[in-house]
């Protein structure tokens, strides 16, 4: 069924978009954080006003049931919207520097920090609203115009996103949506915006990184991952169970963060691999629009191939498939049934690939040090998961995995929270989205350094004398260390170079 269709706009028509957007961004970087958050906060209302028509219009673009795409679309963009419309003021206030010596000399530095111009983001499939919808927040509050460039699967949704905001009478050209392919996505970056904010493959987030380097356009990748979680023998196995029948089966498994390598400690292993079994066969697969189904269809029909191509890769290397294994039997749709695998090794594509479909992988370890070199070994280091009645132990474990978000007794949610940094390590890209960190993506740092004494010269400007040798010998020495004690002798010996004379 066709939900609709959009254009695909050309080079000149994208390079005009951008242009309207930088002509107006000028005057909103110049409202106050409370006049923008203001625009952001009536945009909030009109997005709970129209929950159940956004959350249909996402569910017919991706095949996520309405109700996921509530959960985990819209209820994080909310928090988002209110968390930062209420504290992007003060993540990004004037910050001074500790001048140390320099500073009892009258010298002051602040930080402040300024709008980048035109953000251009170049959003995914798999969260069309959460994705895009957070970084234009953002971006909108740190100051700046922005351009969308959503994905050719679900323009829809990104359209519905700009009409939210222009009802909330968000000044126009500061939003705007650009449709089509890859061509569309080139052509925003040859239009020389300030940065790019790239959600998607490796592949493509390579060819993006090389292009913006073109012109010296900083960007931020965040390329998926192949993210594992770890079973200890003292975990709640039925708690842990559950979080990875939903961590690896939520959004049909297409989330970035979703659990594709589970590895379990050998002693608990048969009996965690029943606990899900029961867990999965409990799942409810059909047709998205219905309120009581957990697991819908998958986006497109190339990405039920990939999952195809990697289970049957699996099997035939020895895996063995405890549930699932095939396409869903509904007549409409790309399903593919919630599947469980093991008997896999590193070997298989399914265990180092990003499968990116309903898939489950359980594999076995001994040791902590060995469930620690089996998360670690992949390309990819987006987030990794530790169950644990042992918090300490978990934390511990934490800090030794390759990941740019290691949750302890929990999965996949914490792109959800506003206030945390979202991006990962490796080839899950660069740069970070979401919390001050993600806030300061979308800002430029401006050093502003002040002497309060313009009428006096500095001691090491020329010219060069017997005086100013011994001088800087003795900074060398005194005021490198930092200590005003240790630099007080040096007090006379710089009056001396103040008042000499120049020839």
């Amino acid at each position: 069924m066709e939900n609709g269709r959009v254009p695909l706009l050309s080079p000149n028509e994208v390079l005009q978009t951008v242009e309207l957007a930088r002509a107006a961004q000028s005057s909103w970087a110049a409202l106050t954080f409370q006049q923008r958050g203001q625009v952001i906060l009536r945009a909030r209302e009109l997005v709970l006003s129209q929950l159940d028509e956004i959350a249909s219009l996402v569910s017919r673009e991706t095949g996520k049931p309405p109700l996921e795409a509530i959960s985990m679309e819209i209820v994080p963009a909310l928090d988002l919207m209110f968390y930062f419309a209420h504290n992007s003021e003060r993540l990004l206030k004037q910050e001074s520097i500790n001048l140390s010596l320099f500073g009892r000399m009258g010298r002051s530095s602040i930080i402040v920090h300024k709008p980048l111009g035109v953000v251009g983001v170049i959003s995914p499939w798999n969260f069309p609203w959460a994705t895009p919808f957070a970084e234009v927040v953002m971006a909108l509050m740190a100051g700046n115009a922005v351009v969308v460039k959503p994905s050719e699967l679900t323009p829809l949704t990104a359209l519905k996103i700009r009409e939210v905001f222009a009802e909330a009478q968000l000044p126009d050209g500061l939003l705007q949506i650009v449709t089509g392919d890859g061509s569309t996505g080139a052509a925003l970056i040859d239009a020389k915006v300030n940065k790019i904010m790239f959600t998607g493959s490796v592949a493509t987030g390579k060819k993006i990184a090389e292009q913006a380097a073109r012109y010296l356009i900083p960007v931020v990748l965040e390329l998926g991952g192949k993210d594992p979680m770890i079973v200890l023998e003292d975990a709640n196995l039925p708690v842990a169970a559950r979080a990875a029948v939903w961590g690896a089966f939520c959004n049909s498994g297409q989330a970035c963060a979703s659990i594709e390598r589970c590895y379990v400690h050998e002693n608990i292993i048969e009996e965690f691999s029943n606990l899900v079994l029961k867990e999965t066969r409990a799942l409810r697969q059909g047709d998205p629009a219905g309120e009581d189904i957990d697991v819908g269809a998958m986006t497109s029909e190339q990405q039920l191939e990939t999952v195809e191509q990697h289970v049957n890769e699996a099997k035939n290397l020895g895996a063995r498939i405890l549930i699932g294994g095939a396409r869903g039997t509904q007549s409409a749709g790309w399903f593919y049934q919630p599947t469980v695998v093991t008997d896999v090794d590193h070997s298989m594509k399914l265990m180092s690939e990003e499968t990116f479909g309903p898939v489950l992988p359980i594999m076995p370890f001994r040791t902590e040090e060995e469930a620690i070199k089996l998360a670690n070994d992949s390309i990819y280091g987006l987030t990794a998961t530790v169950f644990t009645a042992n918090l300490q132990r978990g934390r511990r474990i934490a800090k030794q995995l390759e990941a740019g978000t290691v949750m302890v007794n929990e999965v996949v949610y914490t792109h959800a929270l506003a206030q945390t940094p979202w991006g990962g390590v490796k080839q899950s890209g660069y740069g970070r989205t979401h919390g001050k960190l993600g806030l300061l993506e979308l800002v430029t740092p401006q050093h502003i350094h002040v002497n309060p004494t313009p009428f006096m010269a500095d001691l090491w400007w020329f010219g060069y004398t017997k005086v100013a040798g011994r001088l800087f010998r003795g900074l060398a020495q005194r005021f490198t260390s930092g200590s005003l004690v240790t630099a007080s002798p040096l007090l006379p010996a710089m009056l001396r170079r103040l008042f000499e004379k120049r020839s």
